[in-house]
């Protein structure tokens, strides 16, 4: 009898121990908790999604997403008082230091695709853009046809850098890209004269144009080159971490009017350090991913549906 109790004890010790265990945080939950500490990735120039303002402080859109992300991380038992480390990062090693465990969020402008998924996981869209080319005025520069022979600048690290190499190739245009290291240098090149064109997402063009000493000098092609989604990047096959981010961001994005006041905020009003309002009037394919979000690579996946916008644009 006291052996048949033995048992019954120490069946229940290791259910409640698998139990105990089970519950027990794995993957970056686990990283964050016995540290404390969650890492986010930031831009230094990336306006107006993540950069650094006047007073060497890091703000934007996406570093306002990813501390939603934090507040909701917060309500989790063990994780009341993480705190938040900003690590700045570059279209070129922002990727590696995901992987390699430096940051825990990515919060910048990174464009969500099917190369960049077999490295690394994206919560829900957050934004979704187009390539354009950005040229001085006087240039006359109107269609990626017009660049035939001429320079065109790109960002290291990104997919449009990618797609203007095929591009060139395919068209056989004969350009001369170079690659600037970070957007702001992207820009000054066309500033200066060193490239006839810039190549880049139009929210990041406009937000350029915008913060250029002389705007009306500047103009960006009407023909969009691609569609892409940007999303908040973390590390791949980390299933508990993405569902606390996804569950965090798509519970922000159906909560009413606060996503759209905080796209107002960014892209709508006045921001650091200038001043300047973008007037960059929510794209629909924004509305529609922000009533059905998705993490999805796909461009046709951003396709517009009118009811979801009409719905959408009734709460801004």
């Amino acid at each position: 009898m006291k052996y048949a109790n033995y048992l019954v004890v120490l069946l229940s010790a290791t259910l409640f121990g698998a139990a105990a265990q089970a519950q027990e945080p794995t993957g970056t939950l686990a990283k964050i908790k016995k540290s404390g500490v969650i890492t986010l990735g930031v831009r230094d120039g990336s306006i107006p999604f993540s950069y650094l303002d006047d007073k060497q402080q890091y703000q934007g859109y996406s570093i306002d997403l990813c501390m939603k992300v934090v507040a909701a991380l917060q309500k989790q038992p063990g994780l009341a008082s993480l705190k938040v480390a900003m690590n700045p990062v570059t279209s070129a090693n922002r990727i590696p230091l995901m992987a390699n465990g430096t940051i825990d969020l990515e919060c910048g402008s990174t464009t969500n695709n099917l190369e960049r998924q077999q490295q690394v996981a994206f919560a829900p869209t957050m934004f979704v853009v187009a390539n354009r080319l950005l040229a001085k005025k006087a240039s006359n520069i109107h269609t990626l046809a017009d660049m035939k022979g001429k320079t065109l600048v790109a960002t290291a690290g990104t997919s449009t850098l990618k797609q203007m190499t095929i591009l060139n190739r395919e068209q056989n245009l004969g350009m001369n890209i170079v690659v600037g290291k970070d957007h702001p240098e992207s820009f000054l090149m066309v500033e200066t004269g060193r490239a006839a064109a810039e190549a880049n997402d139009d929210i990041l063009l406009a937000s350029q144009r915008a913060n250029a000493k002389k705007p009306d000098d500047y103009q960006i092609t009407a023909d969009a080159l691609s569609v892409e989604p940007y999303g908040i990047m973390l590390r791949k096959d980390d299933p508990a971490f993405k569902k606390a981010v996804d569950d965090a961001l798509i519970a922000y994005y159906k909560s009413g009017d606060d996503v759209y006041r905080l796209y107002q905020k960014w892209f709508l009003s006045p921001i650091p350090p200038k001043g300047i309002n973008l007037r960059f009037p929510m794209p629909p394919e924004l509305i529609n991913v922000l009533a059905r979000p998705t993490d999805s690579a796909d461009p046709a996946a951003y396709a517009v549906v009118p009811d979801a916008q009409k719905a959408a644009s009734k709460k801004r």
